[in-house]
């Protein structure tokens, strides 16, 4: 990998170092904002048995309606990275939450006539909000000095923790308050974050705009060897958590639907999540001090080890419970240390542009595990063992590609 400069990315340098107080405030605000942006994306998941039983959804056509909004989350990413090195973070988040409204009203309105048709298309939209991760990179990096930007990006990350509320609070809430009512509360939110997000967020003095155009920045973030590599890593680790976070409630009610029901469902995906949540930051930070490599042979080490034992469907109960807690920890701290291995690697003009493509391959991770495994369930014997074999093999596959990369930040240290 090329070696990157330490100055904050999209900067250029100055005799003077830019003044980066209130950075971990402007870091939280956009951590807030993201996980909006989560709850709105992942809105569908959560009541997807509903949306089953009510229109007569077979595998394939669930799986389908669960993928459709990582799919355009994911190529969406690649834009956003982009337009946050040239119009900055703050009018980045206002303008995705604020497109990402008529999405979930669209959702709810298909939803509430049984619309399959409609619903798909609304969750091609919803993919929209799901795009709010690429600018929250780059934003939170040109807050911190080069050393602590895994950490920043870690907590940045936390923003994943929507998935979980959107796990937790959309099945809940539709028992408490209705289902029109829970898709106007997630769209109030959206309209207030983005208010607040104009109003108190603020880019980074070490920031300055981009002016290349849009697609030769993308095509020249493309012909850098760091992107490819960081993409393939970080489609396992963050692609793993967004297909349990989507697939984990209709898997767990097909395969053990006599112990587990919807509520029941979402509260172990929001477990999930929180787990890959708070393993995150903790994943910026080792990577911070001891490499962000030997961290991601960790992780994905973790992820095939799991992988397999889940492979084997045991019995529900404990057993289950803390293997996809652990297995979420493991990508929890992947997602952590490739984001910290990305900025030493890459130019610093270029980091939203190839933050956005690995976000992306993130996101496309995320969008075929769910399709696999619709196709690969076997009704005769109630199993999804070919799709988790295949996570293990994709794993392992990965610890070898991570193995043969070098660190770039312990080679220019003389590690």
């Amino acid at each position: 990998m090329a070696e990157a400069s330490s100055t904050p990315a999209s900067s250029t340098s100055t005799s003077s170092s830019p003044d980066l107080r209130g950075g971990m405030g402007q870091v939280l605000l956009a951590t807030l904002a993201s996980t909006v942006g989560f709850w709105a994306w992942m809105v569908i998941g959560p009541l997807q048995n509903l949306y089953t039983e009510q229109m007569g959804l077979g595998q394939g056509q669930a799986a389908l309606l669960l993928a459709m909004p990582v799919l355009v989350g994911a190529l969406g990413r690649i834009v956003v990275g982009a337009l946050t090195d040239r119009l900055g973070g703050r009018k980045v988040f206002a303008l995705v939450l604020l497109a990402g409204v008529p999405a979930v009203l669209l959702v709810a309105l298909a939803g509430s006539i049984g619309n399959y048709p409609l619903l798909l298309f609304a969750a091609f939209l919803l993919g929209i909000p799901g795009t709010i991760f690429a600018a929250g990179i780059p934003f939170s990096s040109a807050w911190f000095t080069p050393a602590r930007r895994g950490f920043a990006n870690g907590v940045f990350g936390m923003g994943m923790i929507g998935t979980a509320v959107a796990a937790f609070f959309t099945p809940r809430l539709l028992r408490w308050i209705g289902y029109w009512p829970t898709h106007l509360l997630v769209v109030a939110l959206m309209i207030v974050m983005a208010l607040l997000v104009w109003v108190m967020m603020r880019d980074s003095p070490a920031w300055t705009p981009s002016r290349q155009p849009l697609v030769p920045k993308v095509l020249g973030a493309l012909k850098l060897p760091v992107t490819w590599q960081m993409a393939f890593l970080y489609a396992i680790v963050f692609g793993g958590f967004v297909a349990f976070s989507t697939y984990l409630p209709k898997y767990l009610m097909t395969i053990y639907p006599n112990e587990v029901d919807p509520v029941g469902a979402g509260t172990r995906t929001a477990m999930f999540a929180v787990a890959a949540v708070i393993a995150r930051p903790i994943g910026g930070v080792l990577a911070d001090r001891f490499g962000p490599k030997i961290i991601t042979l960790f992780s994905l080490a973790g992820i095939v080890a799991a992988a397999y034992i889940v492979g084997q469907e045991p019995p529900e109960g404990v057993l289950t419970g803390v293997v996809f807690l652990l297995m979420a920890a493991a990508m929890g701290l992947g997602m952590g240390a490739v984001f910290a291995w990305v900025g030493p690697s890459t130019p610093p003009d270029k980091v939203g542009a190839v933050t956005g493509v690995v976000a992306a391959a993130g996101g496309l991770g995320g969008y075929f595990p769910p399709l696999v495994m619709g196709a690969t369930y076997h009704a005769d014997t109630n199993s999804y063992w070919l799709g988790l074999w295949l996570l293990v093999l994709v794993g392992a596959l990965a610890l070898v590609v991570a193995g043969m990369l070098r660190d770039a930040r312990a080679a220019k240290a003389g590690k």
